[in-house]
Formats: structure tokens, C-alpha cells, sequence
């Protein structure tokens, strides 16, 4: 079973304001070995597979998901291992990517979409896919390599970042692209994941380099990556990205930082090949 987060902690994070959608008190449910939010019905034509980053959590895919839906997707959107409560004591990447594979058990998906570290743990499972079904894949602004000389300076940033205690307001006064559910949603997701987890997944994948792993595109997957504009963000960088790889498209984006899926969705839904109305 399946419990719902606890509505007591989003009213403390929104300091008494309980103007929340009932679609996140509905949706974000997990318990402490496979969890994932969904949204939409199961009895749509399409799906939709959604991948966090690091100290992110599904629910904190609410506003993009919500957009899916509009489109005709049932989606689904899994906790990482190490995130919403999960522990574990391998944090390699392949080993993040095969606690994913439960879910493409039973599943096929139309689009499967990773977000920062998310898109990262996409790479290892390309070359799974299922060969009868074409399937669209979105990494966006993935850490595909990380120079020994940067790897500590992110380390100790993005732990800086995920035991912030700035406010909902402040967060919004920084992030204008970022609504009130967005800023709540993701310090409940920063506060389910410790910061030693943080350290393990540095220190598992050292060295961090990954861009090898787009050869195995199967033939049936179109890959697409949307870089953030390298004066916003040094996370992802177009010359990460083989040039010389079939059904591999890099795309970079100009005046966007690291959070493309909340400054830029269209960009993302752009790359879907979404329904076309029946003349």
C-alpha cells in the first residue's frame, strides 16, 4: 500500500496558507522501496515515464505533469533510489537505473523525459527499451561530465542548495518560473533526502563521466538534450554530446538556466510528438 504525504507538513511549509491543489494530496503517494506519483488516467492512449534529479522527488513534477495530461498522457513518475525516504547503499549509476526497471515490466512509454540527474540515469536504460515500440527521449540539461577540478565545488554547492532555509517567498522571489506548489514541493523533496545521500552519489560515480553511454541508442529511440545556456548554468555542455550518433539531437538554450521544465516547458513539450487533432 501506498500512503499519501502527510498533509500536515506542506501546511507548515506554506506557513497556514492551504491554498493547495487536492491533485498533490491525490497524486504524491510513496512508501520505503518502489514509490512514484501518477497523474492522468490509466486508460489513456499514452505514456509518459518522468525521471527527478538529485534531492528532487516525483511529486515535484506536478505543474509539468499536469501539462501531459492536458495532452491526452497517463503519467508516471518514480522516486530515485536515495530520494522521498528510499535508502540504499549503492548509489552508481547503474544501479539507480536498474531500481528503475520494475517499471518497464509491465509499461511502454511514448516519452520518457529526465531531468538533471534524472536524464543521466536515463542513459543506461536506452539500450532496454522495448524494440516494437518508438519511443521519445528527453534528457534535460544532464551532468554528463563533471572535471575532476569542479567535481568538490559542485559537491559542496549542491549540498549548500538542498539544506537551504530560505522560505517559499524567498525561494519565489529567486525563481519567478517557480510557483508557490512548485517552491513547497520542492523543500519537501530537499527535506526526504538526507545530505549524505548527496555525498554518496558523488563519491559512487567518481569519475563522472557519461557521455559514452549515448552509443546505444537502439534504432527505435529518437534522443533529444536540452542544454540550459552556459551563461545561466555549467550542468550540461553541447560539446558533452557526441555529434556523430544517429537519433541523437542536442539542442541549446538560450537565456534558460539548469530548471528548464519550469522556466521553459514548451521547449520540452516541443520535442513530443503529441496527438494531431482527426481532420
Amino acid at each position: 500500500m501506498r500512503a499519501a504525504v502527510p498533509q500536515v507538513v506542506l501546511w507548515r511549509l506554506l506557513s497556514g496558507d492551504r491554498n493547495m491543489p487536492p491533485s498533490i494530496f491525490e497524486h504524491c503517494k510513496y512508501n520505503m522501496s518502489m514509490s512514484a506519483s501518477q497523474w492522468g488516467s490509466p486508460l489513456a492512449s499514452r505514456r509518459a515515464l518522468l525521471i527527478h534529479g538529485i534531492t528532487m522527488s516525483s511529486h515535484t513534477w506536478e505543474s509539468f505533469a499536469q501539462l501531459l495530461v492536458g495532452e491526452g498522457f497517463f503519467v508516471i513518475a518514480p522516486n530515485l533510489l536515495g530520494h522521498a525516504g528510499r535508502r540504499g547503499s549503492d548509489y552508481r549509476l547503474p544501479t539507480l537505473a536498474e531500481d528503475l526497471q520494475p517499471y518497464f515490466i509491465e509499461d511502454m512509454y511514448d516519452v520518457i523525459i529526465g531531468s538533471s540527474l534524472g536524464g543521466t540515469v536515463a542513459l543506461p536504460l536506452l539500450s532496454s527499451l522495448p524494440k516494437e515500440k518508438e519511443t521519445t527521449v528527453i534528457l534535460v540539461d544532464p551532468p554528463l561530465e563533471v572535471p575532476d577540478e569542479r567535481f568538490e565545488m559542485d559537491k559542496t554547492w549542491l549540498l549548500k542548495e538542498s539544506t537551504s532555509t530560505k522560505t517559499v517567498e524567498e525561494q519565489m522571489a529567486e525563481n519567478p518560473a517557480l510557483s508557490q506548489v512548485d517552491c513547497v514541493l520542492r523543500m519537501l523533496a530537499a527535506s526526504m533526502c538526507d545530505r549524505t545521500i548527496v555525498e554518496s552519489i558523488f563519491e559512487h560515480n567518481k569519475p563522472w563521466f557519461f557521455s559514452g553511454l549515448f552509443k546505444s541508442i537502439p534504432p527505435n529511440v529518437k534522443v533529444t538534450v536540452l542544454v540550459a545556456d552556459p551563461k545561466f548554468s555549467h550542468i550540461c555542455h553541447l560539446d558533452h554530446i557526441p555529434g556523430d550518433i544517429e537519433r541523437l539531437d542536442a539542442r541549446g538554450l538560450t537565456g534558460v538556466g539548469h530548471n528548464i521544465r519550469a522556466e521553459r516547458p514548451d521547449a520540452i513539450m516541443d520535442v513530443i510528438p503529441l496527438a494531431r487533432a482527426e481532420v
